[in-house]
């Protein structure tokens, strides 16, 4: 059995499911300032795009929204997100991806730099069970606009997976990992079987230069 790890905004899916849910939570009224809400949003995501993310900056503005709500309240909420923007957004590319290492007994694990309040449902969605992402605090089941842990975002990717895997570094050898960012080549760099999907393009010439599958999932 070997480890099957994935991206999922731009990889799995179509778009950035931070963005899609920053949206979401505007068209239902959960935000005060929708316009400025919005285009701080895309301010940030277009720092992501260059590498340079205030990842805390940018998790402190959408988790501000959350603050003072439930665990449940809010898992409906993503429920319907899910069902509604994410579900037509996954590629079928993806879909049989994730069949074939699921053929083959691989391990599966969803590996993102959003929020686990969405990572980990979206990832149950697609029939991983495993996933990483960041962090994010409760208190009681109240949300409390926070996070918490070490960032799975750049290297903290890395950091936190070696932690899962009990810091065995020889489960990556064999290991595959998808992914569309040049932001996750710490981790990428480490697994046997680094793939990457839709590359931007800082990741494309490199892929192309490290000799790395270069895949178009649509």
């Amino acid at each position: 059995m070997s480890l099957a790890l994935f991206d999922l905004d731009e990889t799995l899916i179509k778009g950035d499911c931070s963005s899609l849910w920053s949206s979401f939570m505007v068209e239902h009224g959960w935000v005060r300032d929708p316009r400025a809400f919005l285009q701080r949003d895309a301010e940030l995501m277009d720092d992501y795009a260059q590498g340079k993310m205030d990842m805390p900056g940018y998790m402190q503005l959408t988790l501000a929204p959350l603050k003072g709500r439930s665990q449940e309240d809010v898992s409906n909420m993503v429920e319907r997100y899910i069902t509604e923007i994410i579900a037509p957004r996954i590629y079928a590319d993806a879909k049989a991806c994730i069949a074939m290492h699921r053929a083959r007994g691989d391990r599966l694990l969803v590996i993102s730099a959003s929020g686990e309040h969405l990572v980990a449902p979206i990832a149950r969605y697609l029939g991983i069970e495993e996933s990483l992402a960041i962090g994010v605090e409760l208190n009681n089941a109240i949300y409390t606009g926070s996070t918490q842990g070490v960032m799975t975002y750049r290297e903290g990717k890395l950091t936190r997976l070696m932690a899962k895997l009990d810091h065995d570094a020889s489960l990556l050898q064999s290991a595959s990992f998808y992914s569309d960012s040049y932001n996750d080549l710490p981790l990428l760099s480490q697994v046997g079987c680094p793939c990457a999907v839709n590359p931007d393009i800082s990741l494309l010439q490199h892929a192309q230069r490290a000799g790395w599958p270069v895949y178009r999932w649509g």
